[in-house]
């Protein structure tokens, strides 16, 4: 089937559609954050100032937004191990700052396909370089009262897109983002789990404490291939951060079959029982 071009609300769905797009559930394209019930910042809004470089190209040893050295080189991440601050809009170095990456759109030509047993998933039309930034998790920011509502009043059969990123810092406190892309959202809804994911997700921050749930290669990824994170969050953070999207079961006997097909899959969906309480 010829590829098309899908609206739904705000804006264009910037990726052609592969398969009976008129089956797509509808939902407002947004490409950034915006701030949904409950939430306690809004993501839109500039909280943090930026730096006060004169050059194009902010140095890790000068620069207030690179507090633990660069993030990028040729535009590839160099950790997924560490906190990641990039210049913004308030910085002094200007749009041609290497140390944007994330704030730059889709990089790469990605496509939404039918996938027979599986539903919607998103793949690349070109090769993807180990490191590069692909897409972002966008949708609401809510707050961890209508997370659980919203969670609460799904059907069994109904598609859980609600992420909870939790990010545990020193001293044990813990900072918690959750974003659900089901009514407002972009590209990243259509993201599938893998037990042997091609992507990790990251929280970057830009201009505001909400960070960008930004997605990057894991390996070199090839054209045509489909583009998956683990859902645990756990398979390139070591437990640091916990990006869970199947919370709507409540007993383990109630878990989601797995379908990514690797050789090291679990069988099951990811499980966290922390927003369905």
């Amino acid at each position: 089937m010829a590829a098309v071009d899908v609206t739904h609300g705000l804006e264009t769905l910037p990726v052609p559609v592969c398969g009976p797009w008129e089956e797509l559930t509808a939902f407002q394209y947004t490409p950034d954050l915006v701030a949904g019930p409950g939430a306690k910042e809004d993501p839109s809004e500039v909280t943090i100032l930026g730096c006060d470089c004169k050059e194009t190209t902010c140095a890790p040893q000068t620069c207030a937004c690179l507090p633990f050295g660069a993030n990028y080189v040729s535009r590839a991440i160099l950790s997924s191990q560490r906190p990641i601050l990039e210049c913004n809009v308030m910085c002094k170095c200007g749009e041609s700052c290497t140390n944007q990456e994330t704030q730059k759109g889709l990089q790469f030509q990605l496509q939404v396909c039918r996938i027979t047993g599986k539903g919607w998933g998103l793949f690349t039309k070109e090769d993807i370089p180990s490191g590069r930034f692909v897409c972002e998790y966008v949708g609401e920011v809510l707050g961890y009262d209508e997370a659980c509502r919203r969670i609460h009043s799904q059907e069994s059969t109904t598609n859980n897109y609600i992420i909870a990123v939790r990010e545990h810092l020193h001293g044990g406190k813990i900072l918690q983002t959750i974003v659900d892309p089901t009514q407002k959202g972009n590209v990243g809804r259509f993201l599938n789990h893998s037990c042997q994911p091609n992507l990790f997700m990251l929280p970057v921050r830009t201009h505001s404490m909400v960070p960008r749930l930004s997605l990057f290669a894991a390996r070199d990824i090839l054209a045509g291939e489909e583009l998956c994170y683990d859902y645990s969050g756990k398979a390139f953070n070591a437990g640091e951060m916990s990006a869970n999207r199947e919370c709507e079961q409540r007993t383990l006997s109630s878990h989601k079959r797995c379908l990514c097909g690797t050789p090291s899959c679990s069988g099951y969906l990811p499980f966290d029982e922390w927003l369905c309480e």
